[in-house]
């Protein structure tokens, strides 16, 4: 059986109590050991924050700017520093859970054991699909001879990047759709040998959408699957975003980003020629499509052969027929890079 241990790394868990979600969320990546664990002036701990208690506190409409104090679990499963790994293993797979902090008698942290699984990635099956057919029309002129997935971001194409950072993830199986100016795409990447992966290809006769282009695959996939837009970079585990797709049993999964207006003026609140209240600049929260989704191999069958079809209509038409269409809260950095300045923030952020 795989064993817990006490990380290394546990310090970098803690945070001070009236911290920001967004303090949390830097928290989590410093670590990598998927919780925060938040303590008191005296290093008592006072609860945990795990990532999926982050995604579900954006999902309420939480501002990344709020204390963590309204989202943490007040009263995790903690363990004494005198029990041995073994048992501990046994309340972690008892319990579905994979860290563990280690208390003492007067509350203070001492460590923290880890399900040894999360810090190893395994290679998967499940073959991701990247949408690199689009025009780029609003990125012209840099898309005139060069197609937007291949506009380079540090020297590298962003579908590079994208291919990369999935291969991180355990990916290997790649399939691109191609359209305009396809052939430099896969003149660059051939078959994915040089990339050690392997990349099949789509090619598209006329536009078909997000969704659309899929129609095309010879044969289903056997697995759930990952489809991402050519022209978002993000650090998203996209294995994380599949495991949560699976975990809620779901037939379509998309990616969501919190998304902030505020509008410049006060804003009155009335009931006919009554004053009800006032809001100063009020900030409106929504959720925008991030442009990566997971798919089971029956969403396919929604789809007709070589036409045209919008993942957001994919998804209507799943739910339409009672398939379970979910949202994965996404926190990670984010872009979509279509237009000029867009691109030119991608190159200032890798810089």
């Amino acid at each position: 059986m795989i064993q817990a241990n006490t990380s290394p790394n546990w310090r970098k868990t803690l945070l001070p109590l009236g911290s920001s979600l967004q303090q949390a969320i830097r928290n989590l990546d410093q670590s990598g050991l998927k919780i925060v664990l938040v303590v008191s002036e005296e290093n008592k701990l006072v609860g945990a924050l795990s990532d999926g208690d982050i995604r579900r506190a954006i999902l309420k409409g939480f501002s990344l700017s709020e204390p963590v104090d309204k989202a943490i679990n007040t009263n995790p499963l903690v363990v004494p520093p005198e029990l041995s790994g073994t048992l501990v293993s046994q309340l972690m797979l008892a319990n579905k859970i994979q860290q563990v902090p280690v208390v003492d008698p007067q509350g203070l942290v001492v460590g923290l054991h880890v399900w040894d699984s999360i810090l190893s990635t395994s290679v998967h099956e499940n073959p991701m699909m990247i949408m690199a057919g689009g025009q780029g029309t609003r990125l012209r002129p840099h898309t005139e001879y060069c197609p937007k997935p291949m506009l380079e971001v540090s020297g590298k194409p962003m579908l590079e990047h994208i291919i990369e950072r999935a291969k991180v993830d355990g990916f290997r199986n790649f399939v691109i759709s191609l359209h305009y100016l396809g052939h430099m795409i896969e003149e660059y990447f051939g078959e994915g040998d040089r990339h050690g992966v392997s990349i099949r290809y789509l090619r598209e006769q006329s536009p078909l959408g997000t969704a659309g282009c899929l129609s095309l695959l010879d044969q289903h996939p056997t697995l759930p699957f990952i489809v991402t837009n050519g022209d978002v970079l993000t650090d998203v585990s996209y294995s994380e975003v599949l495991a949560f797709h699976i975990c809620h049993n779901a037939v379509a999964t998309m990616a969501v980003r919190q998304y902030e207006i505020q509008n410049q003026f006060g804003v009155v609140r009335t009931k006919g020629l009554e004053i009800e209240g006032f809001e100063e600049k009020p900030v409106y929260r929504s959720h925008i499509n991030a442009g990566i989704y997971v798919l089971n191999p029956e969403a396919l069958d929604f789809l007709q052969y070589g036409q045209h079809c919008n993942m957001p209509t994919l998804f209507e038409r799943i739910r339409d027929h009672s398939g379970r269409t979910i949202v994965y809260p996404m926190h990670e950095p984010w872009l979509d890079v279509g237009r000029p300045d867009d691109l030119l923030a991608a190159k200032k952020i890798s810089n």
